[in-house]
């Protein structure tokens, strides 16, 4: 029932589209002067305030300002759909994305990898399906009939990657979950299931440790579901018409920020504010693709079936 093809998830509808093309035909990339700084975009981080999220990034910002020369200004974006539409439309620079709104930019020629974070020799993490102790669930098969939160539409381990598991266990999640709350972010998946407004939830294994580690949560009154395939980690991207002088050097210095003058280990951080090891730019777009496998039946169809039964109650 819902096999399109990756290629047709789309963050804007197709008129808004039309009216983004001539902002994004003027606009030009800044060059990272300081009368004209690198523009960078962070989609809202799991359970941070805006002003959380940008002192999140600022130290490593910060850092390659020291060494480089280049100046930065950081905003955090509404949405995912709205950091996308950032980069569509010219009016940014660089962008922190989740992978599947990353995959929407580069769909629309908006957007190539910059650097991915690196935590234990690894830039992957893990989506999760979770649990009330009370709820009667203890694998994907008992989900039939329950009530089940996740988070924005466009984001990647709170909405595709939990949709993607229970289809991959035949689970029709618009005609067999009992009703479906879509909660707008990882923490609110993990607050309603928490408070038991629902049966289950779809977040990131980060946001549940976060959750846990920060008493949010008590683990003992939720079980792990299901735990997806390693996903790489939410990517940093560059505008593809930024000077490529400027995206050498950008990725020179994220492979050595770890290294870099004015910056401590405990200020280089990654998705959801934890601490990462540093950052590597010896990324490739194929395991990206790759990654984009993982919720290819999650397309506009789907999402837009998951929308409607939410808003029945």
């Amino acid at each position: 029932m819902y096999l399109k093809p990756l290629a047709s998830i789309k963050p804007l509808a197709a008129a808004t589209l039309l009216l983004a093309l001539p902002l994004a035909a003027m606009a030009t990339q800044n060059d990272g002067s300081a009368d004209s700084p690198l523009r960078v975009i962070l989609v809202p981080a799991d359970g941070g305030t805006e002003d959380g999220t940008r002192r999140d990034f600022q130290p490593v910002f910060s850092a390659i300002e020291q060494v480089t020369g280049l100046q930065f200004d950081i905003k955090v974006g509404q949405s995912y759909g709205s950091v996308v539409e950032a980069m569509c439309n010219g009016v940014a620079d660089i962008a922190w994305f989740g992978p599947l709104s990353y995959l929407q930019a580069r769909e629309q020629g908006c957007a190539e990898l910059l650097a991915l974070a690196v935590r234990d020799g690894g830039s992957v993490y893990y989506s999760g399906l979770f649990a009330h102790a009370d709820s009667g669930i203890e694998t994907l098969a008992d989900f039939p009939g329950k009530r089940v939160a996740l988070g924005d539409v466009n984001s990647t381990s709170s909405f595709a990657v939990p949709l993607a598991m229970m289809l991959e266990a035949d689970i029709d999640p618009v005609t067999d979950l009992g009703a479906i709350n879509m909660a707008g972010s990882h923490a609110n998946v993990l607050q309603a299931l928490a408070e038991g407004l629902v049966d289950a939830g779809g977040a990131s294994f980060d946001s549940y440790e976060r959750a846990v580690n920060g008493g949010s949560i008590d683990p003992t009154r939720i079980t792990v579901v299901a735990k997806s395939e390693p996903i790489p980690y939410p990517p940093l991207a560059i505008h593809p018409d930024v000077d490529g002088a400027v995206k050498a050097t950008l990725r020179d210095v994220f492979n050595r920020i770890d290294q870099l003058p004015g910056i401590t280990p405990e200020q280089i951080r990654g998705y959801g504010g934890g601490r990462v090891d540093g950052y590597t730019a010896d990324v490739s777009e194929e395991v990206m693709t790759k990654a984009g496998e993982m919720f290819e039946r999650v397309n506009d169809s789907l999402k837009q079936d998951i929308i409607r039964k939410s808003s029945v109650r």
